[in-house]
């Protein structure tokens, strides 16, 4: 299920060195975006610090919470792809730093799972306001402090609604587990903004990521994880409902 993505819409502001044709214009497409997209990461950390060094030099850093994150992580080249949407790991991680001196001990990591949906109440808790009940999500003020609250999330669920759009990816959806990650492809545009009304076969993927961190080994059909497979299917249908998302039937176990 890894779909070449068109590259002829980028708008790379430069024209392209005359007689590139067929693969040569599409790497040189490629190493444009990319390349341009590596200077606006680099500009951003090199305004960080600045930002960073001023607050040291105001005499505030102790009381001000600098949190840096973005919405999704991003191919460079990984799988054979750029940009994001698909589930696997470089897109479905993203950065989140924070630097509170008064709370939080510099250099230390929290491998507790975390959602961006978490990040409102988070910023809410801090300002020392309630979350809304409607609101999903909750603080990870605990893990910043060092501590794992009992009960917290061992699993998380993904929705990619725009099939066939711009992107080029199959909608799908998913659940990630510490240990495994199940994916599947519905493949179909249910009426979505944006996606194309052109329904492909649904498929599964599984990766086991002790052992393929990479997820380059679909294990979704492989007799030793049937179990596995089934017990993450119902998690995943569990963490639907939990939302309030509607699971797609065909193909469903």
């Amino acid at each position: 299920m890894r779909i070449e993505r068109d590259l002829k819409k980028r708008d790379l502001k430069i024209d392209p060195p005359e007689g590139l044709t067929g693969k040569e214009l599409k790497s040189w497409k490629y190493q444009r975006y990319i390349k341009d997209y590596l200077r606006c990461v680099a500009s951003i950390d090199d305004n960080v610090g600045r930002l960073l060094d001023t607050l040291d030099a105001e005499g505030i850093a102790d009381d001000t919470i600098v949190i840096y994150t973005s919405d999704q992580g991003f191919f460079l080249g990984d799988h054979g792809w750029f940009d994001k949407r698909f589930m696997y790991e470089e897109s479905l991680r993203m950065p989140f730093i924070v630097r509170y001196p008064r709370e939080i001990q510099p250099g230390s990591v929290q491998d507790a799972m975390a959602l961006n949906t978490d990040f409102a109440p988070t910023f809410l808790d801090y300002a020392g306001l309630q979350a809304p009940e409607p609101m999903q999500g909750v603080s990870l003020r605990p893990l910043m402090q060092g501590s794992v609250p009992e009960g917290w999330r061992t699993s998380m669920y993904y929705r990619y609604w725009m099939h066939l759009g711009e992107h080029g990816v199959y909608a799908h959806y998913g659940l990630r587990t510490h240990e495994y990650k199940l994916i599947y492809y519905y493949a179909d545009a249910l009426g979505a903004t944006d996606a194309v009304d052109d329904p492909k076969p649904p498929e599964w993927e599984l990766f086991d990521l002790r052992s393929d961190s990479h997820e380059m080994n679909n294990v979704y059909a492989d007799p030793a994880y049937a179990d596995t497979v089934k017990q993450l299917t119902e998690e995943l249908h569990r963490l639907q409902l939990e939302v309030k998302d509607t699971p797609y039937t065909a193909g469903v176990r």
